[in-house]
């Protein structure tokens, strides 16, 4: 089997694992982001990571930590097939001989090419996926909070409130997120909506990622030759890639989120800088890290995942 579809097939599988592992932790994670800021004196809808699983799995089922899930389910090999197999095309190149390691360095600029080609695939998928898992934050926050603050004490508010829940599920699946933004949201283009700030996430974060990989086998293994090392520490190093991703991108994971879940017809933010600017003036700093927590605890785990299932695949073909 050729470099090609090894790294194909291998990063498909590590793609499965990634997302199994992770997605209930990225469900979370996007409607903590998505939440609007409430009124002055009204709590926000989730008080915290914890609560926001609560809220879901009381309101949907367990069910719901898994929702959004079928878009990148069903383009997770397309997704991990430009990401590995770029990423191997770029170690070729750099490579200054055949079998001879490369430096961390050649690693990052190996993971900023892949970040670069994996973008635009990431940006429709995540819109998607976005949509799915912050609609009925998006959709209950403001009506419930504007009909309790107006029903009198044991009037109407509880069905005020359920009507909004009805109203918030807007899209029945991935298909039909994509159908109404290619019908009502520009055609193609609006699938790529948030690809500056996917891109400013995706090359960036992939560099950082690939490096730290590497640099983490390289200093367990006491040396570049890292093919002796177990399944433990490769775990161990795709957790701590994961974590490095996160760390070094987050705010731009943010700016894309609510970007991509932004109203078409009346949008709040006219671009990145916009929202960036919104974020800050309405939560300070802190609103640039919603759902942090949930994020990096999904890191460790599913990024640990997805590497030894790439490594473990790519080395039985």
């Amino acid at each position: 089997m050729g470099d090609i579809a090894k790294d194909l097939t291998a990063g498909t599988v590590g793609g499965i694992a990634n997302l199994v592992v992770g997605h209930p932790f990225d469900t979370i994670k996007v409607k903590l982001q998505s939440q609007p800021t409430p009124p002055p004196g009204q709590p926000p809808k989730f008080a915290g990571a914890i609560d926001a699983v609560k809220q879901t799995i009381a309101a949907e089922g367990p069910g719901g930590l898994y929702k959004g899930m079928g878009a990148p389910l069903a383009t997770v090999a397309a997704f991990n097939a430009v990401l590995f197999t770029v990423r191997g095309q770029m170690e070729t190149l750099l490579r200054s001989e055949p079998g001879v390691a490369l430096t961390i360095n050649q690693q990052v600029i190996a993971g900023a090419g892949a970040g670069v080609a994996v973008s635009f695939l990431a940006c429709p998928t995540e819109l998607i996926k976005c949509r799915l898992q912050a609609q009925s934050a998006l959709g209950t926050a403001a009506p419930a909070a504007a009909a309790a603050a107006a029903a009198p004490a044991g009037g109407p508010a509880a069905t005020a409130t359920v009507t909004a829940t009805a109203a918030a599920v807007k899209y029945g699946g991935p298909m039909d997120v994509a159908r109404h933004v290619l019908r009502s949201e520009g055609g193609v283009r609006g699938l790529f909506k948030g690809l500056v700030p996917t891109m400013a996430r995706e090359v960036p974060g992939n560099a950082v990622m690939f490096g730290v990989y590497e640099a983490t086998k390289q200093y367990m293994a006491g040396g570049q030759d890292t093919s002796e090392l177990g399944r433990g520490s490769l775990i161990l190093a795709g957790g701590i890639a994961g974590a490095a991703f996160w760390s070094s991108v987050y705010p731009t994971d943010v700016v894309k989120s609510v970007l991509q879940v932004d109203d078409f017809k009346n949008p709040k933010y006219s671009g990145s800088i916009d929202a960036f600017k919104k974020i800050l003036a309405a939560d300070g700093v802190k609103g640039l890290y919603k759902g942090f927590g949930p994020a990096m605890a999904r890191s460790v785990p599913a990024n640990g995942a997805c590497f030894l299932a790439y490594e473990v695949t790519k080395s039985l073909l």
